[in-house]
């Protein structure tokens, strides 16, 4: 007997082992966020200067605050198109990390813009955006290989009275999970800023 428990030990052992270096060795999926050190924000009226504000993270995960050159100061009454560029300077301008923006347009099927704004800044869209609701309207000019919203470009126009409130823009990064329900709180936040927002 004691021969056959110790076989049956070592079978158990062994298997044990290999369950658990399958487990170990099994691709997890990949969620790991862009690094953005500089996203530029650029409204462009339909006559008249564009309006560029930016966004400075340059030590990226590091200890640094995320630096805003805000606040964006719009016209009463005007349309604007809202285009986003994004890049990594802690990659080599060579390297594919640097353009970020190449990076989500190419997996936009994993990426999401949302837009949330204050005091009705807008009269195209209205109300406040969909980073608390993503049926709420915003004017997406660009969609992903799903026919799904992106967000690297968007269209505005502005209220014909004052206004100051603030804007915010959140990219989502949702690898296996983006649908036409997902919303601001599902995948992992690639950029999350908020600027003071000023019509006049």
């Amino acid at each position: 007997m004691k021969p056959l428990r110790l076989i049956c030990l070592m079978l158990v052992a062994g298997s044990l082992l290999f369950l658990s270096s399958c487990k170990k060795d099994d691709p997890q999926p990949e969620n790991i966020p862009e690094a953005i050190t500089t996203a530029t924000f650029t409204f462009t009226p339909t006559t008249g200067a564009p309006v560029i504000v930016t966004a400075i993270d340059s030590d990226g995960d590091g200890p640094k605050d995320r630096v805003l050159s805000g606040p964006i100061n719009l016209v009463k009454n005007m349309p604007y198109t809202l285009t986003i560029t994004l890049i990594n300077e802690l990659a080599k301008p060579t390297d594919p990390e640097f353009n970020v923006t190449e990076e989500v347009e190419e997996e936009g099927d994993e990426h999401m813009f949302f837009f949330a704004w204050t005091n009705n800044a807008f009269f195209n869209p209205t109300g406040n955006g969909n980073v608390d609701n993503r049926s709420d309207a915003v004017n997406y000019g660009d969609k992903d290989a799903n026919n799904l919203p992106l967000g690297l470009q968007t269209t505005w126009t502005t209220i014909d009275i004052s206004s100051s409130g603030t804007f915010t823009v959140k990219l989502k990064h949702q690898p296996g999970l983006k649908s036409a329900t997902t919303t601001s709180s599902d995948g992992e936040s690639d950029l999350d800023v908020t600027f003071n927002l000023n019509v006049n």
